[in-house]
């Protein structure tokens, strides 16, 4: 009979076989080529924040702040008005889909001097609007409530960090505790780089949502790491799978819920951005959603790309890792273990399977990539005895 696997039904899809469990790819192998990518998205936000540098809210840099809603103006027109009121170099922003927004520093004038700016611009932008004067909305923020402002965010990040690290360190492992941290700024570059790019304005709303999806991107890289802990302390001692091939078999065994959980996490989000802010015009929601949205796809970018194949470098590195991966690479005919086929290999499917290959001499194909049935029969004879 030959070792060879029969197909008894109809292939499934490529979502089909990442819920089916039915995958074996790459993502350690790959590594160079993610990396790659992250590098160049990193290069060119810190390029631009370079040069270009942060469009920060008035929460952060101080000053004022004056907000109008109309579908009969255009931001040039707002601008005119603005400048004619007596502001100098103003911020014109559009927020959603008619709010426009005016922020400019006058907090260097005389109390008197600002209020009297103050109603000269509320009143220029009222008629621009084609509104009353009492719909424009203003707010002004002193230079030292802003420096305060960023003081606390600095701090509130550094404190999420230290205490990332430490809490992995003691769960898992300090090479884990590593590996996420560098996903985390991973995405905190990503992000800043992103809004520095497209001169998106950062708020106090802003940072919340950067820590909130840190906390997201923590979350997907524990839940792969808590598997390969598991696969660790099983398959691993096998001898027959390096450790990148049991980080690989650990990423595909946690695919499924990374997909699933990116999809609930971010879907509401994008729907907060074209409904809520432009459509509806939420325009409160518009920095946390935005920031939101492009947080939460890098981390579920950087849970899979880039955390776990950094973890595999770092332990292959290891003499003891080194010397199974070394053993792994001299087994020319050895492929990919896929989900389906690592459940069959543990407790009672092993003996489950080593009886079906037993008797029929053939097995199910599981996977492209599946184990050799010689080679399954041979781990299940393994795990068998003990």
């Amino acid at each position: 009979m030959s070792d060879a696997v029969t197909t008894e039904e109809k292939t499934p899809g490529r979502l089909g076989r990442i819920y089916q469990g039915r995958t074996s790819v790459d993502f350690v192998g790959r590594k160079r080529t993610w990396f790659t990518v992250s590098l160049v998205v990193i290069v060119l936000g810190l390029g631009s924040l370079g040069i270009r540098g942060f469009n920060l809210g008035i929460d952060f840099k101080g000053g004022s702040s004056w907000e109008v809603q109309s579908t009969h103006t255009s931001i040039s027109a707002i601008t005119s008005a603005a400048t004619k009121a007596g502001l100098k170099v103003p911020t014109v922003e559009k927020l959603g889909s008619q709010t426009y927004q005016v922020t400019a520093d006058i907090n260097s004038l005389s109390s008197v001097a600002q209020n009297a700016l103050t109603d000269k611009v509320v009143n220029a932008m009222a008629k621009a609007a084609g509104v009353q004067s009492y719909q424009v909305s203003t707010s002004t923020v002193g230079p030292t409530w802003g420096g305060q402002i960023t003081n606390r965010a600095l701090e509130a990040l550094i404190v999420f960090f230290i205490a990332v690290v430490a809490y992995i360190s003691i769960r898992f492992e300090p090479k884990m505790a590593i590996a996420a941290f560098i996903a985390m700024v991973h995405d905190l570059l990503v992000t800043i780089g992103v809004y520095s790019l497209f001169g998106f304005q950062i708020t106090p709303d802003t940072v919340i949502a950067i820590l909130t999806i840190l906390g997201y991107s923590l979350y997907d890289t524990v839940v792969v790491f808590d598997r390969v802990r598991d696969n660790a302390g099983g398959i691993l001692k096998s001898g027959d799978l390096s450790y990148g091939e049991m980080v690989n078999l650990s990423m595909n065994q946690t695919l499924a819920r990374s997909i699933n959980t990116s999809l609930v996490a971010i879907l509401p989000v994008l729907a907060v951005l074209l409904v809520g802010a432009d459509i509806l015009g939420a325009t409160t929601l518009q920095n946390y959603g935005l920031a939101l949205f492009v947080g939460l796809m890098s981390g579920a970018y950087s849970s899979i790309f880039i955390a776990s194949p950094l973890l595999a470098w770092m332990k292959e590195r290891e003499p003891r890792f080194r010397e199974m991966a070394e053993r792994a690479r001299l087994r020319g005919d050895q492929r990919a273990l896929t989900p389906a086929a690592a459940a069959l290999l543990s407790g009672d499917g092993a003996q489950r399977l080593a009886r079906s290959a037993a008797s029929t001499g053939t097995l199910s194909r599981t996977a492209p990539g599946t184990l050799s049935r010689g080679t399954i029969q041979a781990r299940a004879r393994k795990q068998k005895r003990r």
